[in-house]
């Protein structure tokens, strides 16, 4: 199930009894069909506009309205738990989107400048996504993650848990600004 290819499993090195250590570098799991525009324009808050309409067409279709939110950019600080998002993004696009092409899951990383770095913060409102069944999918996933690494299966109080729990045990974190593509490299074998 933790099927990231090699080149992204890096939960050995990070991975202590603490959770996930952190550093300046983080990661943003996206669709190979928006990497070129990300590479341009940078990571934009509310992501993806075409899954976005793709609601909106939606909810208009029957018969209610959509009121866009803006969110932050997601972020973990493994390569690992980002393929996965990656891999929901492309699964979430060809459900929702009328792709062209072969779109493939991307990690990209995202270097801060040390000023810009304490911005990112944990990712506390995933509570409510990990109630649903896609929760229930990460949750395994990261449970074979730190099983594959020599770690027992990962515990949180969803409703009780500290906030940096959120990024040292999930790690779930974001940025509550759009980032610019100087900060932004694709990972590649």
């Amino acid at each position: 199930m933790a099927n990231a290819p090699v080149f992204l499993k890096d939960a050995k090195e990070l991975l202590t009894n603490h959770g996930f250590s952190t550093s300046d570098t983080w990661y943003h799991g996206t669709s190979s069909a928006l990497v070129d525009s990300i590479q341009k324009q940078g990571l934009k808050r509310s992501g993806d506009r075409a899954l976005k309409n793709a609601a909106k067409k939606t909810m208009a279709t029957i018969g209610n309205s959509y009121s866009e939110s803006i969110e932050p950019v997601f972020l973990t600080q493994s390569k690992e738990l980002a393929f996965y998002w990656a891999e929901q993004t492309v699964r979430n696009r060809k459900v929702r989107v009328e792709i062209e092409g072969n779109e493939q899951p991307a990690v990209l990383s995202v270097r801060f400048p040390e000023k810009l770095n304490t911005k990112v913060k944990p990712d506390v409102g995933a509570a409510s996504l990990l109630l649903l069944t896609e929760g229930e999918k990460f949750m395994a996933y990261l449970a074979e993650i730190y099983q594959e690494n020599g770690f027992g299966i990962p515990e949180i109080d969803l409703m009780k848990a500290d906030r940096l729990e959120y990024l040292s045990t999930l790690g779930m974190a974001y940025y509550d600004a759009d980032i610019s593509a100087s900060y932004i490299e694709l990972i590649s074998d």
